[in-house]
């Protein structure tokens, strides 16, 4: 597998009066690649880690640098890759461009949760595996 990629056209929605992205518009598109990940490459959707098995993948942390203003009409392009899988923490690069000029780059950790747990929990071996695949493969693409 290569980097995924999602792209979004920066909407009205999006914008302050500027017409420039309102920074915290991007975080609702960046789970958007997420939730478009975990339902294209490890073939399990939000609706059913959410509606059916009544699990999660929160943002335990992150860190976040904006460098260069994104406006309205303009369409992004998403990049998000797996670096580490721990027992219970997932860590994402997510690198958002418009053409070849960088507009984000972020580093996330998203933890696994039961509904009720109230923490983390282990990852299910069947996620682990897909999860760990995707890392794998990724490491082989750069060696």
């Amino acid at each position: 597998m290569t980097t995924f990629t999602y792209a979004q056209k920066v909407l009205f929605q999006h914008c302050d009066p500027a017409g420039i992205v309102f920074y915290p518009r991007y975080f609702e598109m960046i789970n958007a690649t997420v939730e478009e990940w975990f339902e294209d490459r490890i073939g399990f959707s939000f609706a059913q880690m959410h509606g059916v098995d009544e699990v999660a993948v929160p943002t335990a942390g992150l860190q976040i640098s904006f460098t260069a203003p994104s406006r309205l009409g303009e369409m992004l392009e998403f990049r998000l890759v797996p670096k580490r899988l721990g027992r219970s923490s997932l860590d994402l690069e997510i690198t958002a461009v418009c053409g070849d000029e960088q507009r984000l780059s972020m580093t996330a950790t998203l933890v696994f949760t039961r509904r009720g747990a109230g923490k983390s929990v282990p990852w299910p071996d069947d996620l682990r595996a897909k999860i760990d695949n995707e890392i794998n493969e990724m490491v082989e693409k750069d060696a």
